[in-house]
């Protein structure tokens, strides 16, 4: 009897406990929504908790700003960060295969080599970087902001970990032994045991590419192939007579439309991975 009170009890206090984070992670979503349905004189009130009749006003202000291309800074934002998404996972999964399933002498030098660069931070190597692409004839491109993204030694340590508890090595042996390919062996059997990590990964990748704002600003420099970040940067320091706040916070709530929608298409596979993706020998 007293067993089931303090699981009943306990049972009611985690709900509380999620009950209120999830208020926590909620309420500034919240707020963001309020303070895109209000105008600038309205925010320099002070904070409000109810909605104000702004919001159609202050999307058409934004949308319709010439010297603010938003839709084109959003759809370069989807194609950077989509593509980035895409090679990040994939071949961070085929790195991670080759150095688990393969045995070669050069092999453990590979994984020290591949995690030095994971402690090396980008803003050292970005005056190279910056040098390089210029070379190349690609600066003020879309395609800096993707291709490097192939190679991603973090992605790359977490599918490693990933393969070692959920791919057991006799499974690629039997693909072998039955005559599949070795590309065919990862696309057909490897990668579907992997969706779950590449979904998890998939969303992170598209979220930091999202939010990157330092090596865009670094490259971009026409309007027209800004990304969200520095569209945002651009806005918030216009000129000071023609400063608008509820054109902020609508460019900020509509740029996390994509990152939303992205996530709810990806997290059932994270939950139908973690439930059904079990190999069993």
């Amino acid at each position: 009897m007293k067993s089931n009170t303090s699981g009943r009890v306990r049972s009611i206090f985690v709900h509380l406990v999620l009950i209120f984070l999830s208020f926590l992670c909620l309420f500034f979503f919240y707020i963001l929504i309020v303070n895109a349905t209000r105008s600038h004189a309205d925010l320099q009130k002070g904070f409000s908790a109810l909605p104000g009749k702004y919001f159609l006003e202050n999307l058409k202000n934004v949308a319709n700003d010439g010297s603010f291309p938003m839709f084109r800074g959003i759809l370069n934002s989807v194609v950077v960060s989509s593509c980035s998404a895409a090679l990040c996972t994939y071949f961070s999964s085929l790195t991670a295969y080759g150095l688990y399933a393969y045995d070669f002498k050069m092999k453990k030098a590979a994984f020290t080599f591949i995690m030095a660069i994971l402690v090396m931070p980008t803003q050292v190597t970005a005056m190279g970087f910056l040098r390089l692409i210029t070379k190349m004839g690609m600066y003020d491109s879309l395609l800096p902001l993707i291709i490097p993204s192939i190679a991603s030694p973090a992605v790359f340590y977490f599918m490693y970990s990933y393969l070692q508890s959920s791919l057991p090595l006799s499974l690629v042996e039997a693909a072998r032994i039955d005559g599949s390919g070795e590309f065919r062996t990862f696309n057909s059997i490897v990668l579907p045991i992997m969706k779950p990590a590449v979904a998890v990964q998939a969303i992170f990748t598209f979220v930091g590419s999202w939010n990157n704002y330092f090596v865009p600003a670094l490259i971009i420099q026409s309007k027209s192939k800004m990304t969200v970040p520095i569209l945002i940067a651009t806005l918030r320091g216009a000129d000071y007579m023609n400063f608008d706040m509820g054109k902020i916070y609508m460019m900020i709530t509509v740029a996390i439309v994509p990152i939303i929608i992205v996530y709810l298409l990806l997290s059932k596979y994270i939950i139908a991975g973690v439930t059904l993706g079990g190999v069993k020998e």
